[in-house]
């Protein structure tokens, strides 16, 4: 009985449709035990089995509802979050404050602007939104989603789910220009 239920698992959530081509991705039995992140921030990392294989262009966010859907974006705020993504980032989630990007989203040199190395991935959250000894937002990111280093935003889905999560807080504020 229990392989059968798997097996309808598998079925109902891990065929996904891409193109044409169908992929199936494999139930896990239990969540590793290896982990030393919260168990809500590894189930997370496992709907990344469901992302399509994205490629991101700078100017280009094609890919924005299916990945605003999956981060819990509803899709009313969908055109300014894509304004908001395309002013700060370009659409590349891979860019940090003051970066140079290429066609494809590859960091190619920093600009000669203040350091703000701390504005991070698509939504460019700043370190004032996740770095847990901040006052202003008290580490939000941090303290909600375990998420408390720069590097793990650099994942677009990520991004936006952190994002998402601010946006809760203050809406469409700490994305409002200040010059």
């Amino acid at each position: 009985m229990r392989s059968v239920l798997r097996l309808f698992a598998v079925a109902l959530v891990g065929i996904t449709t891409f193109g044409g081509m169908v992929h199936a991705a494999e139930a896990p039995s239990q969540p590793p035990a290896h982990t030393t992140e919260p168990l809500s921030v590894a189930l997370r990392a496992s709907d990344r089995v469901l992302e399509p294989n994205i490629v991101y262009r700078h100017g280009d966010i094609s890919w924005l509802p299916q990945l605003a859907e999956q981060a819990g974006w509803p899709q009313h705020t969908w055109a300014k979050l894509g304004h908001i993504i395309l002013r700060e980032s370009g659409g590349c989630p891979g860019r940090i404050g003051g970066s140079i990007v290429s066609p494809d989203c590859v960091i190619i040199g920093w600009d000669n602007s203040p350091p703000h190395k701390s504005d991070t991935g698509l939504l460019q959250l700043n370190g004032v939104h996740w770095k847990i000894d901040h006052p202003q937002y008290h580490g939000l990111i941090c303290k909600q989603m375990g998420i408390c280093e720069q590097e793990k935003l650099l994942d677009a889905l990520t991004n936006l789910r952190a994002g998402k999560l601010l946006w809760d807080v203050a809406g469409f504020k700490p994305w409002i220009p200040t010059k």
